[in-house]
């Protein structure tokens, strides 16, 4: 399936996925999209980004949790295949975006998901967090490529990152 090309089917700004625990509710993607790649439908969730951070840490996002934030947490874990604990520089963001990915894969019966962080940073900025998020699938990360990781599921899981261009920065 990687390396065939895609056709985007439909895309969906700001879309909203539904998460037990916790007071937010809600993973907001940036774009939900439906891709079809060869004979396969992939599940893409994107995080557009320039400069931005990746929003709170789990050291900081886990400072007096309530009961709904660590259920959420264990879901979250669960889900990707992780064990908590987990370190408490990966930040929530990576985590709960890429569990909106494999929530709506399963939603849509589709054949793979994907987590893409889109970046317009020149200088690759928060890349070296996203590097670190992978690697704890026991993949690596590299710009402008995907990382199969191994879940345990029976829907493969893909991350990337996709180096947008500086043009489009420019108003």
């Amino acid at each position: 399936m990687i390396g065939e090309e895609p056709e985007l089917l439909i895309a969906i700004p700001e879309h909203k996925v539904p998460l037990p625990g916790a007071s937010h509710g809600d993973s907001q993607n940036d774009v939900f999209a439906l891709v079809r790649a060869g004979s396969h439908t992939v599940a893409v969730a994107i995080e557009g980004k320039v400069n931005e951070p990746f929003d709170q840490i789990l050291g900081k996002w886990l400072l007096n949790a309530s009961d709904g934030k660590r259920q959420r947490l264990s879901f979250l874990c669960d889900l990707l295949g992780l064990r908590e604990p987990l370190p408490d520089s990966v930040h929530y963001q990576l985590l709960h975006r890429t569990a909106s990915a494999l929530i709506e894969a399963r939603r849509f019966k589709t054949d793979a998901a994907a987590m893409i962080v889109h970046s317009f940073s020149q200088d690759k900025k928060w890349f070296e967090e996203f590097a670190n998020f992978v690697a704890l699938f026991g993949a690596v990360a590299e710009p402008d490529k995907l990382a199969e990781l191994s879940i345990g599921g029976p829907i493969p899981l893909y991350l990337g990152w996709a180096c947008g261009e500086r043009k489009f920065l420019e108003a």
